[in-house]
């Protein structure tokens, strides 16, 4: 049996009949999705399963370590002070913080009032913050002493906020101490939550104007978090098919807890929704980080025995290519993956070769579906590694032409998907939610296709897209060239504007510590990988490593903006 029919059966058992991952049809807004008919109605219920964890580690961070019954009463004793400041169903909470335990403790005890939290992301400036304040009009702002400076100098616009400060014993603004805003001995409130309230707003980046804010359900949220037990399930089940000599003895398999490394924010999806909301309803053990360093996560691989690392790819490239990665005990490392950019198939490769036990694993999503869209992990991701998985359970998906046609597998187009994670839409743009969400079907903006056996690949943004003399090429499809040269530690494609064909192939590279490489190489190496009109014209060899987002994407928009093309190789 092949690996992708081992994967296929594998979710079949996953989600059978009967079982806790059932499958089901309701309707939104009069639309028919799918969604698990046994999945707990609010955030609030998924976090009461999950305190049944009791005394076992939740959140490691420096010194600190957090038990599960120890997080429970502090989220309880914080809900009653929201609660005394009249939080309740339908109002908005921001949080602005690194990745302390504050935030998850926050996170909870706002959901299990019916509330709804506001990321904020935790580089805006001042004015950034004055743009998701105004218009998500929180009453509470939870926040750390960096994030406190900035709202000191926007505070005069919202003298009703009340402000609680997280590790800061100087505010520079008037603010009560989170641990201080506690009720000694608070339970949480016996509520009702609908289904379909908020129980999130997230900022999407904005690729042209200013970040629009994603509305988050409790029903969208908890269908994720089910998504991702179950693609954790059917890719284990699917490993035991492989081993197993009589395939009707295997019972649906649950990966073990995990002991996670967190190394991007969670003011984003990718750590928040689909690896701490995720594993704390498995009972796993996640291991905070600050801020991205390298070497601090090979000190906290070693010291915590993390098994599951949730980064963006070249978190794991930097960790695998480092030159002490041998001097680190990381024996332990199950899976190495995450979300919010796609792994490189050379990189794939390399997790399973360099690493003890390791295998590659890669979740493609977005904010707009409360996290995951698709997974792909282990044999199945080395079988095809160009491909971002088969579409969790709770999805419909299709791909359309430029009229709104469905194409047929193999034709590329715009993918669309359905399901109950979609989002109600986003705040205060209806004219956005009716663009982006027709007739159920959620528009991504991202360029793919399916496959016969229905995984998705994707080639490119819709706006990243380079036309060449009328030929679309797909900068994902140049950087996967790219990066499968050994020398290349970090790489990017992007249009440049071209006078005679409308626009050219750009590439920008950073290489890894004392490598060589020049354009005439690098150019030799893609002649045999890239048809001759989709090598890059311009490349630019950067001394620095590439800029990047919050979440560790690069920002190829703002590379484009500031290299000058006659300064290219």
């Amino acid at each position: 049996m092949s690996v992708v029919a081992r994967f296929k059966e594998a979710l079949e058992m996953t989600t059978a009949p009967g079982g806790l991952l059932e499958l089901t049809t309701i309707e939104r807004d009069g639309v028919p999705v799918k969604a698990f008919a046994q999945a707990p109605g609010s955030m609030r219920d998924l976090w009461a399963l999950s305190t049944g964890h009791g005394d076992a580690e939740y959140m490691v961070y420096g010194d600190e370590r957090w038990t599960y019954s120890e997080t429970a009463k502090v989220v309880a004793e914080f809900a009653g002070w929201l609660t005394q400041q009249g939080i309740g169903p339908g109002d908005h909470v921001a949080i602005a913080m690194r990745n302390y335990p504050e935030w998850m403790m926050a996170h909870w005890a706002v959901n299990s009032l019916g509330a709804a939290i506001v990321g904020m992301n935790a580089w805006w400036v001042a004015g950034e913050m004055d743009y998701a304040l105004n218009d998500s009009r929180p009453k509470v702002l939870i926040a750390d002493d960096r994030r406190l400076e900035a709202f000191a100098e926007i505070q005069h616009k919202y003298p009703d906020v009340k402000v609680v400060s997280v590790r800061e014993k100087a505010s520079p603004v008037e603010a009560v101490d989170f641990h201080a805003a506690r009720i000694e001995g608070a339970q949480l409130p016996a509520i009702e939550i609908d289904p379909d309230s908020v129980a999130c707003i997230f900022y999407t980046s904005g690729t042209t104007g200013r970040p629009k804010g994603a509305q988050l359900t409790n029903r969208g949220c908890v269908t994720n978090v089910l998504n991702v037990v179950a693609m954790g399930r059917t890719y284990a089940t699917a490993a035991a098919l492989g081993k197993a000599s009589d395939a009707s003895d295997v019972e649906v398999q649950s990966p073990p807890a995990a002991t996670a490394l967190i190394a991007t924010p969670l003011f984003h999806v990718t750590a928040n929704n689909c690896a701490v909301q995720a594993g704390t309803l498995a009972g796993s053990r996640f291991i905070l980080m600050y801020k991205w360093d390298t070497v601090d996560a090979l000190k906290l691989i070693e010291a915590e025995g993390v098994n599951t690392i949730s980064a963006v790819p070249m978190m794991t490239r930097e960790l695998l290519m480092h030159p002490d990665f041998a001097d680190y005990d990381t024996s332990s490392l199950a899976s190495m993956g995450g979300g919010g950019a796609a792994m490189q198939p050379d990189l794939a490769r390399k997790v399973d070769q360099i690493t003890q036990k390791a295998r590659p694993a890669q979740g493609y999503g977005m904010t707009e579906v409360c996290g995951i869209i698709s997974y792909i992990a282990g044999d199945v991701f080395l079988d095809r590694p160009e491909s971002c998985g088969a579409l969790a359970p709770t999805f419909d998906g299709k791909v359309v032409d430029g009229e709104g046609c469905v194409l047929q597998p193999g034709e590329i187009g715009e993918v669309c998907v359905k399901g109950a994670a979609v989002i109600k839409g986003y705040l205060n743009r209806p004219e956005a939610t009716a663009e982006t969400i027709v007739d159920g079907w959620l528009h991504t903006g991202d360029i793919g296709y399916f496959d016969e056996d229905g995984f998705l690949y994707l080639v490119d943004r819709a706006k990243d897209m380079i036309l060449r003399g009328g030929e679309n090429i797909y900068g994902a499809e140049v950087e996967f060239a790219v990066f499968d040269h050994p020398a290349v530690l970090e790489c990017v494609a992007f249009a440049v504007p071209d006078e005679r064909l409308g626009e050219e192939v750009g590439v920008a590279i950073h290489l890894k510590e004392a490598a060589m490489l020049d354009a005439a190489g690098l150019r030799e190496h893609l002649s045999t990988r890239l048809s001759a009109f989709k090598v890059p014209k311009y490349i630019w060899f950067l001394a620095e490593p590439l800029p990047r987002n919050a979440n560790g994407k690069f920002l190829k928009r703002e590379l484009r903006d500031v290299l000058d093309p006659g300064s290219a190789d």
